[in-house]
Formats: C-alpha cells, sequence, structure tokens
C-alpha cells in the first residue's frame, strides 16, 4: 500500500497531501489535550506496534505493497485523531528512514492509511460502538469490521490514485490491490481482536470511547467506560 515517488502526479500527490497535512495538524492539537501520564505511554507502545505490522510487506501489482496497517486498533486505544497522528509518523519514519514509501508521496500514504484508515473509518467505529449495545461482543465485532474495511478501503483509494495518475489502468491495479488486501484485512482483523481482547481483559481503561464492563484478573471491579 505505500506508494513510491515518481508513481502520482503532481496533482494527485497535492490533493491528497492537503487533507492529510489538516488532519496531523489537528491530530497535534488534539495531543495537547487528550494526552496525560497515562496515555503517553500507550501512544508509543501503539506506534512501535504498528510500525513492526506495516514491515512485512507483500508485493502487490504496479510497483506497490500490501502489509498490516494498524489503524484500527489505534484507533479504538486511542481514538481516530490520535490514530492518524500515530500513522502519520510511522509511515514518515519508514519512507525517511527505510525509504518504504516515497517522500513525495507521503501525503497520499498517509492520507490512505491515517485519515481514511484511522479518522474515517475510526470514526465509524466510534459511532458503531455508541449505537450498539455496550458490550464486548459488539466491541470485538467494530473492530474486526473497522479493521478489515481500513484496509481495503485504503487499498482502493491507493488503487485510484495509480490509475488517475496514468501509472497502471484501474482494470489491472484495482482487483490486485483489493483483492489481496482483504485477505490481509481478514487478518488484521483476528490480530486486531486477539489484542484488544488482551487490553480487556488487563486494562479496559485503556479502551478509547465507550467500554463495556469487564472483570479483569488484575481489577477485582468492573471497569467503567473511560472517556
Amino acid at each position: 500500500m505505500h506508494i513510491p515517488d515518481g508513481f502520482l502526479t503532481n496533482e494527485v500527490a497535492v490533493a491528497c497531501a492537503l487533507p492529510a497535512l489538516g488532519a496531523v495538524a489537528y491530530g497535534l492539537r488534539r495531543a495537547e489535550v487528550d494526552l496525560d501520564d497515562r496515555r503517553v505511554p500507550l501512544l508509543g507502545v501503539t506506534a512501535a506496534f504498528v510500525f513492526a505490522a506495516q514491515m512485512l510487506n507483500f508485493p502487490v501489482a504496479g510497483g506497490t505493497s500490501g502489509h498490516f496497517l494498524g489503524a484500527a486498533l489505534a484507533a479504538i486505544l486511542l481514538g481516530p485523531w490520535l490514530a492518524s497522528l500515530v500513522l502519520a509518523v510511522v509511515l514518515a519514519v519508514q519512507a525517511l528512514v527505510f525509504a518504504d514509501g516515497g517522500i513525495t508521496a507521503l501525503g497520499p500514504n498517509v492520507f490512505n492509511m491515517g485519515v481514511v484508515g484511522g479518522v474515517l473509518v475510526g470514526g465509524l467505529m466510534l459511532a458503531a460502538r455508541h449505537a450498539l449495545p455496550n458490550t464486548r461482543t459488539a466491541l470485538l465485532g467494530v473492530a474486526a469490521g473497522g479493521a478489515w474495511l481500513a484496509v481495503v478501503a485504503g487499498a482502493a483509494l491507493c488503487a485510484a490514485e495509480l490509475a488517475i495518475s496514468g501509472t497502471v489502468p484501474l482494470s489491472t491495479v484495482l482487483p490486485a490491490m483489493v483483492g489481496v488486501h482483504m485477505i490481509i484485512g481478514a487478518g488484521e482483523a483476528v490480530i486486531t481482536v486477539a489484542a484488544v481482547s488482551a487490553v480487556l481483559a488487563t486494562r479496559p481503561d485503556l479502551i478509547h470511547g465507550p467500554v463495556p464492563a469487564v472483570t479483569s484478573p488484575i481489577l477485582s471491579t468492573p471497569a467503567i467506560g473511560a472517556r
């Protein structure tokens, strides 16, 4: 899903970079308000997990790659806006240090994975959790669906940007990207559900948004939803 340098026209790159820049700027403002001594370490741990997950790449048509995303898990733990900030930092380090994704394509990559995966899908997940019963099953179901959707939506946008730029025909890149990422998304859903289950069992207070009452082996009293 990482787009290299030279694969997008300047117009497409700028059109994607502008909303990505706006999301990062707003995420920084939210970080000043939302982050406290309890959540700062969580931000670092989440970023490290997302970074490690994204470093495992699978080649896809058109010179792009498929990989796990981590946006849904970041949104569940930190909220949509901080999730987009985490994705932006991870993608910037990958582009600048590891040449994984182009520097000129950093804006589109942040847009596809951070804005769409973190903000849009993360916001939909938060809305779904408010609308559904506040149970563990509902939370895990939203986590699974959001993880899959974030991966597939980001892949579809990546394919569309390559096609609009004239790099690869849409009929070639869209089935390749979406087909591979539908499978990757299923794997990401399993990993996300496992991670959220572990957090619910040990530190349910770290979940962003409504949290179902859970009797933890560490916490003797039911956890009340944080934030």
